[in-house]
């Protein structure tokens, strides 16, 4: 154990830290952020770094694990950089224990002074090809063997093949059984249960997993669900790909419930970014992203988020390592050049190639809307003020949406929606949807009614009421005719025809409309600040006809995107109206 210092720049970070601001190491903003993070660790007169923390972790790891044709391994300089987040910083609590005065007498409260890690999750978003399940593979393998408090510890994955990308180096440390530590554990006969304990084999690869049995410590793989995640007490988890998989539900949190009442414990979340929205994985980086840009102050959590700025960095080799740190190292160049090849000449493998590689936030279609154009705003209220309505009805089983926008200052518009489900829909929905839908409605951008279908008489006098309480003057009124009449019909009985549009749907006519949206979203110019409106930008997916023209589809049928439908509305009204607004 090290000296512990609360004014000592970490030994790979300092070296790290120092690269970039030379100009040697591009990075994103991202990383910047996480760097300020850091720096204000460093600043901290109330968190430690331990400068020799690290020292048993690389000797451990380079005398025991080899690389995967069983070539001495090097540390790399990234696992370093990583886990000296997690081995290195310290803070202490006050705790209340007892201890006994004499041996007749009870024992008595005081308060200690425990020293406490830091980072209990660590979350790394790198491209694919940079050994980050190897990095998950060596923290498994130093709790399993060094930590002797580490009694249960998992790995997950949305597949098994790809949970065996943890397991499998660790599997293959034991047969070589390279270094003394491995050697001394893997001595001996795993059928010799009655014998004498020195001359059994206490670390093997079982059936359960990986099982050390000198400390009754057991590794094993668990499917990527919430009930066989939820309630378990482990010291040390790691979870591969989890913005890869169609994940609905957040296992990292289910495995911090049971992880939480174990002392010390740690969760590594590593992932190439995916290709999959609207799931546990986007929520989860809107959290990070606010850490990052100090919403949310926490110093528990370690974020190293690779990515590329910008998709114009697709064409400049020398911003690569933004998105891959460890480009040249574990991955080369020329592989990246061809997957860019491969992308400009395959359309189809373009989202995949631009997540994965360049850690771009892509979907497995062509989905409208960039991640970055999703985020919603800070609250605001655009009571008192003259909007444009635009209305997307459902046949009555569905989300009937309403999407209010106000022309604000500087090119800015106000984006505020208002969505309907009826009761017995909401019922039917999956648990983990359910879930999503409760925020909508916590929110009130969506509205539940009772029954089976929507009563469009019901949805009008809420509606009516919802633009009274907040003082909206709708000047324009786009709609979309499907299933319309009536409601158009009793909306232009009480307030007139003047403004109401009829938008016709399809490539011709939507193609434009969305162009414009979609240029303000870009700009962040669309000021929506509710989660609905976020979830149905991410839904949105776009068909090109042979001219060129795009249509607004959805993915799912369960992958709401009516807000939009309503928004693009709103927006034809508008346009059409403009001299009114002003």
């Amino acid at each position: 154990m090290g000296q512990l210092s609360n004014t000592a720049t970490p030994k790979y970070y300092g070296q790290f830290r120092d690269a970039v601001l030379a100009g040697e190491v591009p990075v994103n903003r991202e990383i910047s952020l996480e760097m300020n993070r850091i720096d204000a660790l460093i600043a901290d007169r109330n968190v430690y770094y331990d400068e020799k923390a690290m020292d048993g972790f690389v000797a451990f790891c380079e005398a025991e694990l080899t690389l995967t044709d069983g070539g001495d391994l090097e540390l790399l300089f990234t696992f370093k950089l990583w886990a000296e987040q997690i081995f290195c910083w310290f803070y202490f609590e006050e705790v209340e224990v007892i201890t006994p005065s004499t041996p007749f007498e009870m024992g008595k409260r005081v308060i200690k002074s425990v020293r406490r890690r830091l980072v209990n999750k660590q979350y790394l978003i790198v491209a694919r090809g940079g050994a980050k399940s190897m990095y998950a593979a060596f923290i498994q393998a130093y709790f399993l063997t060094c930590d002797l408090s580490t009694t249960h510890q998992i790995t997950t994955a949305p597949t098994m093949k790809q949970a065996e990308e943890v397991m499998s180096p660790l599997r293959t440390a034991i047969v070589r059984s390279r270094g003394p530590v491995f050697q001394f554990l893997t001595e001996g006969s795993l059928q010799n249960t009655t014998g004498n304990r020195a001359n059994r084999q206490k670390l093997a690869a079982t059936k359960k997993g990986v099982e050390n049995f000198l400390t009754n410590s057991l590794l094993e793989v668990r499917p990527m669900t919430i009930p066989k995640l939820q309630g378990l007490r482990v010291k040390l988890a790691t979870v591969d790909e989890w913005l890869s998989g169609d994940l609905r539900e957040d296992v990292i949190g289910a495995i911090e419930q049971g992880a939480s009442k174990v002392v010390d414990y740690l969760i590594v979340a590593i992932s190439s970014e995916g290709t999959v929205r609207n799931g546990a994985g986007d929520d989860i980086k809107l959290e990070l992203q606010k850490i990052l840009n100090g919403e949310y102050i926490t110093p528990h959590v370690s974020i190293w988020h690779y990515k590329l700025d910008d998709v114009k960095e697709v064409g400049m080799p020398e911003m690569w390592r933004k998105a891959q740190p460890n480009i040249g190292i574990t991955v080369s160049y020329e592989t990246y050049q061809r997957d860019v090849n491969r992308a400009e000449q395959a359309p189809a493998a373009r989202n995949d190639i631009l997540a994965k590689r360049f850690g771009l936030p892509m979907e497995g279609f062509t989905f409208f809307f960039a991640y970055d154009d999703t985020l919603v705003h800070p609250r605001r209220s655009f009571d008192h003020m003259l909007c444009s309505m635009g209305a997307d009805l459902s046949q009555g089983d569905d989300f009937t949406a309403f999407t209010f926008l106000f022309p604000y200052k500087n090119m800015l518009f106000g984006v505020k929606t208002l969505c309907y489900i009826a009761q017995n829909t909401l019922d039917s929905l999956p648990a983990a949807l359910r879930i999503k839908y409760n925020q909508f409605i916590a929110e009130d951008s969506l509205r539940v009614l009772p029954g089976t279908v929507l009563d469009m008489e019901e949805v009008f006098e809420d509606l009516d009421r919802f633009i009274i309480d907040h003082d909206y003057t709708v000047v324009s009124m786009g709609y979309d005719p499907y299933n319309a009449k009536a409601f158009v019909n009793r909306w232009e009985t009480q307030n007139g025809q003047y403004g109401v549009e009829k938008v016709i749907q399809g490539s011709r006519t939507e193609s434009v409309p969305l162009g414009e949206l979609k240029k303000l979203a870009e700009q962040r110019l669309l000021l929506f600040d509710e989660a609905m409106m976020s979830y149905a930008m991410g839904n949105s997916i776009v068909i090109e006809d042979t001219n060129g023209n795009k249509k607004l589809l959805k993915r799912r049928q369960e992958q709401k995107i009516d807000s939009v439908s309503a928004l693009m509305d709103s927006w034809v009204a508008y346009k059409l109206h403009k001299e009114a607004f002003e």
